[in-house]
């Protein structure tokens, strides 16, 4: 997990692929599983309709933005598939703002559970030579969605104020601050510094949702998230500023738009 563009898919030769050929495969099983979860801690049926819709809608969004849909989709694609469609129970269950109250281990396990999944897709690309741009893409989206559905969740529940949604609103900023200045777009060097960030705003947050803090010191803990962010991203911008090459033709959309249109 990162805080910038980069992600743990580190883009290289790629070996052959295993697994099924479609997103789509996933889909049943998914639905089942977190249908069943949202039943267990009793979500309306306004979050079962958001879960089937969005379940839907990501598993296409997948296979159209796919550029080797004749592959197969690859076992970190695959578990990266699984998180994104896990995380959905999440976002289905902010229907419901009051079950992160009152089923808030849940919550919290479900979440740490895909902390953890996030470092698995990551080596089983190294691992199998699966490593491709759309793959670090795609861990780098779900990653940043999660965060940001993390944020809105505390929102909504009334754990935090709104300020917290800073932390996952960032990484959109500076998106939307690349389309206007390409050097934003540029490509960064490796460091650990940002994984240990994004590491430290998760699990911020999840802290935050466990009934185990106090007002006080649960706002301590995201403010300390969302400063550590700041700084991050602050010595990213200064990094890029620094290295900025004149804009040309070519470079007129940043990396991330070019690479991926």
């Amino acid at each position: 997990m990162d805080v910038n563009m980069h992600k743990s898919h580190s883009v290289g030769h790629s070996g052959p692929r295993r697994g099924p050929r479609s997103a789509w495969y996933s889909l049943p099983v998914a639905l089942l599983l977190g249908s069943a979860l949202l039943f267990w801690i009793g979500a309306p049926m306004a979050s079962h309709a958001v879960f089937l819709v969005a379940a839907l809608g990501l598993v296409w969004l997948v296979e159209r933005s796919r550029p080797d849909t004749g592959q197969a989709l690859g076992l970190a694609n695959q578990v990266t598939l699984a998180r994104a469609l896990m995380a959905l129970v999440l976002v289905a269950a902010l229907a419901e703002p009051g079950l992160f109250v009152t089923q808030a281990w849940f919550m919290v396990g479900l979440a740490l559970l895909l902390l953890l999944l996030d470092g698995v897709d990551g080596w089983l690309a190294r691992r199998f030579r699966e490593s491709s741009a759309f793959g670090a893409r795609f861990d780098m989206e779900v990653d940043a969605a999660f965060i940001m559905t993390l944020c809105v969740a505390l929102w909504l529940s009334g754990q935090a104020a709104a300020w917290v949604l800073l932390i996952g609103a960032m990484r959109y900023a500076f998106v939307a601050a690349a389309a206007v200045l390409p050097w934003l777009g540029e490509p960064l060097p490796e460091r650990f510094r940002r994984k240990l960030v994004c590491v430290v705003q998760v699990v911020a947050l999840l802290l935050a949702l466990a009934p185990i803090l106090g007002s006080g010191l649960q706002a301590a803990v995201l403010a300390v998230a969302l400063i550590s962010l700041l700084l991050s991203f602050g010595a990213d911008v200064n990094w890029l500023y620094r290295h900025r090459q004149p804009p040309t033709a070519s470079t007129s959309r940043p990396p991330i738009y070019r690479r991926f249109s």
